[in-house]
């Protein structure tokens, strides 16, 4: 292939990969879990671009470096697609759906002092997800659960992670019984190795007056823009857990110690992140919109996705060494149950909240029957979930 043929080939792989994140970031909702469930539903059912085994392995990369997981698999994935210009491109096509909604929903914040209402919506989506969600905990589990003795980790994470152990903890404790059982049974000669291989509604009146960004006087310390971007540099570089995680670092400076924000203020942020299609880290757009205006929205989206390129540039070239290495391969198998083990205990919590009646439990199994039989895009199925939640309601 010739020069010219290799760079329109590299040029249609970035537009692919393009096309493909934009489209998901504007209707990946439900958080995390979710929006892993539909990259694998993309990339591995439909598309081919890597096994359910390299997917795995590049979940449980992402899983053991701070930042947004979901966010940080689709660098993955752009990376192992089309090197490091395919890393920015999905991850920046990723990222902007969100966040020009979520700056857009600020700017009404700003103006009228509340968020919209979207309850019916949010109703027919979640049993959606819920549904393509478990298809691909299904898929995935089938790849990751090897032997017995991954099936015993990946039970006792399970159990772990639903009684509040702390979700790298768990992750790493998986990770070492596996390349220990490794290690003990080094001397066989046979192959088979135990290691081997929210609330319907949203909203939520704002509890301060909204006649300006920040009320004059009430910050203990000055805003200014750099030292908004290096908080949130801060946050995306030692960020591991939930969005609970994430609102405590956020009271502890925005609230608690600087006086940037009003608890109601900082409340309404995160439910925006929850609920809106795309990286829960997206609250940082709001938090910057709501202090200085779309300026700051883009320091503080900057600020805090930054640290996830970075981590991924630097561990992406190490996952396939990690898999030829007999211990380190063994540790990955460990942590990637450890990682279904979280997803499977943040669906069972997500589908507490879902199906509610018995409109709901119908959209999951319709759902379910779709994605299953008839191997229908999950965005689609996300969409009509909206419209029937929104006609029901």
């Amino acid at each position: 292939m010739d020069e010219g043929a290799r760079e329109q080939s590299r040029a249609a792989v970035l537009r692919e990969l393009a096309v493909l994140f934009l489209r998901l970031g504007t209707t990946a909702f439900g958080g995390p879990a979710a929006h892993i469930a539909m990259m694998e539903h993309e990339v591995v059912r439909r598309r081919y671009w890597l096994s359910r085994e390299e997917f795995l392995d590049l979940l449980g990369a992402t899983n053991l470096i701070p930042g947004p997981n979901s966010t940080e698999l689709a660098i993955h994935i752009g990376h192992r697609r089309a090197g490091f210009p395919g890393l920015v491109v999905a991850g920046s096509c990723f990222i902007l759906p969100a966040f020009l909604i979520v700056a857009a929903v600020a700017w009404a914040y700003v103006r009228f002092g509340q968020l919209p209402k979207v309850e019916g919506v949010l109703y027919g989506i979640k049993p959606v997800i819920i549904a393509v969600v478990l298809q691909a905990l299904w898929g995935l589990a089938k790849a990751a659960v090897k032997t017995r003795f991954l099936a015993g980790i990946a039970i006792v994470s399970v159990i772990a992670a639903a009684v509040g152990v702390n979700e790298l903890l768990v992750l790493l404790a998986a990770g070492v019984l596996s390349a220990l059982a490794r290690w003990a049974n080094r001397d066989e000669r046979t192959g088979d190795q135990p290691g081997g291989g929210e609330s319907g509604a949203w909203v939520l009146p704002s509890g301060a007056a909204m006649a300006g960004p920040v009320a004059a006087g009430a910050t203990a310390v000055a805003f200014s823009l750099p030292r908004l971007f290096l908080f949130f540099l801060k946050v995306g570089s030692v960020l591991f857990g939930s969005g609970y995680v994430l609102l405590a670092f956020l009271r502890s400076d925005l609230v608690e110690r600087w006086g940037w924000l009003s608890e109601a203020q900082l409340l309404d942020a995160i439910a925006v992140g929850q609920v809106t299609p795309g990286p829960v880290f997206t609250t940082a757009t709001f938090i910057g919109y709501v202090l200085g205006g779309p300026v700051a929205a883009v320091v503080a989206t900057a600020g805090i996705f930054l640290p996830a390129f970075c981590f991924v540039a630097l561990s992406g070239p190490l996952v396939p060494r990690m898999r030829r290495s007999k211990w380190l391969g063994a540790a990955l198998d460990g942590v990637n149950v450890g990682s279904l083990a979280l997803m499977a205990v943040v669906t069972y919590q997500l589908g507490r909240s879902a199906l509610v009646d018995g409109w709901t439990v119908a959209l999951a199994v319709a759902s379910a029957t779709l994605l299953i039989r008839f191997r229908l895009n999950s965005a689609w199925l996300v969409l009509g979930g909206a419209l029937a939640g929104w006609i029901l309601r």
